[in-house]
């Protein structure tokens, strides 16, 4: 098997930008719409990290759940409150399953876990 690449309900693209974008720090890879004014389905990545979100009915729930593990935790927390994100200061928590973890909930209701093992 190799990696899984889940699926992110949105529903404004604008928002999915400034959220993935430009606060997490994703890039687009690609994007696809049937039609001009047809939903957008895209593919967002950070380094080995790939997201799929769609604005498709039917492409995964509202309110879904991702759990991301990376690597230099601490700095990427410090880049996220660095970028004075309106919408969210999300706190880096140390937990008691060995873990450090930054949960941040998009405009959509999605929530997304990064965590470091804590060796």
């Amino acid at each position: 098997m190799k990696a899984v690449i889940p699926i992110l309900r949105i529903f404004d693209v604008e928002k999915a930008e400034e959220f993935y974008m430009d606060f997490l720090g994703f890039e687009r890879q690609w994007e696809h719409r049937f039609e001009p004014d047809f939903p957008l389905y895209m593919e967002v990545s950070r380094g080995d990290c790939i997201l799929h979100l769609s604005e498709h009915h039917g492409d995964s729930t509202p309110g879904s759940a991702v759990r991301i593990e990376t690597s230099s935790i601490e700095d990427y927390h410090k880049g996220l409150i660095g970028k004075n994100y309106r919408f969210a200061r999300p706190g880096l928590e140390q937990k008691p399953w060995g873990t450090k973890e930054i949960s941040v909930g998009d405009p959509f209701g999605n929530r997304i876990v990064f965590f470091e093992r804590i060796k």
